[in-house]
């Protein structure tokens, strides 16, 4: 006989958290709870979380950064090394791109597999607010 456990499917729980109109835990739908985990990694300082410091990619960072053509091959690496690192078990990161535009913005576009339905996913990142300036 199978465990309560096993017959119930995860609740996704979506980011911000909220509530919904029945008073339960708004939850997303998977593809939109997968790019909320992965604006998460990129978005979360590492030294954030208490529990889990080393958690996150940093990528805020770079906004203090130089600027300099070598700021966009040093995103690809920490969001592609980052993804990898805390993401492996739900996506597999097929392209990281890092445009850095004339009026000094940055904008990172993301293409993934995700494992559980092996489907493409492209994504486009940029900082919350307006505009993203190195």
């Amino acid at each position: 006989m199978a465990s309560r456990a096993q017959n119930q499917e995860a609740i996704e729980v979506g980011f911000p958290f909220k509530i919904n109109s029945y008073g339960r835990i708004a939850d997303p739908d998977y593809d939109l709870h997968v790019q909320q985990m992965i604006e998460l990694v990129l978005f979360t300082e590492p030294g954030e979380r208490v529990n889990r410091p080393e958690f996150g990619c940093g990528l805020l960072r770079i906004l203090y950064g130089p600027d300099t053509q070598n700021v966009a091959g040093a995103v690809q690496l920490l969001v592609k090394t980052a993804l990898q690192r805390w993401m492996s078990d739900v996506i597999r990161v097929t392209k990281v791109d890092v445009e850095a535009r004339e009026d000094g913005a940055l904008k990172v576009s993301l293409t993934y597999l995700l494992v559980r339905d092996s489907e493409i996913r492209v994504a486009v990142f940029e900082p919350p607010g307006a505009p993203w300036r190195r």
